[in-house]
């Protein structure tokens, strides 16, 4: 998408701007908002944000340092070019990591883990709620959100990072087809499921909707990069 068609959300006058405006990049790049080959420069992102040049060019060097973007001195950033292998790749291994991960916090719940995988009903919620309404950067933010809170009740804070660092190089071009047809939220409403399920203690569904869940991503989701 064209530089000044984005629909970018306004930061102005917040804190944190950096931060903020990261994550937002994040959500356009992955939800397609912000495509390859494109050159995006900081005083015209800016613009759109409501905010000065300067956290918009930290925040890209953020990106650049994650590897998302490439720099282009004096000019912006280009979103890197993911192939159909590379996202295969990806949500292979998010499958690896999350459905084991996923079944092994169902197969331990007790009170404390219980409690914390009920306190992540409002974001399943909100998740829905994103869905219905189309604000598609804000979904992926609150999906991201509610996956790594619930991954992280494994204890094991490096897997966390890895899928972070994994989902944030994905792509949901169809997500946007998806919003527009009003069939989102079903994929959404999976979230409450996975709630359900890990809180009931069934390990083995709640692997097994997990592994459906992370199979949109190159199904349902991918777009017009479907292979």
């Amino acid at each position: 998408m064209a530089p000044d068609t984005l629909a970018l959300p306004q930061f102005a006058g917040r804190p944190n701007l950096r931060q903020e405006i990261a994550l937002a990049l994040r959500g356009a790049l992955i939800t397609g908002e912000m495509r390859p080959g494109v050159l995006y420069s900081a005083p015209g992102l800016a613009e759109k944000f409501g905010v000065s040049a300067t956290p918009v060019r930290e925040a890209m060097l953020d990106l650049a340092n994650e590897g998302l973007v490439t720099i282009v001195r004096n000019k912006g950033f280009r979103v890197k070019e993911l192939t159909d292998r590379d996202l295969d790749e990806i949500t292979s291994l998010r499958a690896l990591i999350e459905v084991p991960t996923v079944a092994e916090v169902a197969r331990g719940i007790n009170e404390p883990t219980r409690a914390a995988v009920e306190e992540l009903r409002p974001l399943a919620k909100e998740v829905e709620r994103l869905a219905e309404i189309g604000d598609l950067i804000r979904y992926v933010e609150v999906d991201r959100r509610f996956h790594l809170s619930l991954l992280a009740l494994a204890g094991n804070r490096h897997l966390v990072e890895v899928v972070a660092n994994l989902r944030a190089r994905s792509r949901l071009y169809g997500l946007q087809d998806l919003a527009a047809r009003g069939e989102l939220g079903r994929s959404a409403a999976e979230h409450k499921q996975i709630v359900d399920l890990v809180v009931a203690g069934d390990a083995a569904a709640a692997a097994d909707l997990m592994r459906r869940h992370i199979g949109h991503v190159r199904g349902t989701w991918a777009g017009y990069h479907e292979t």
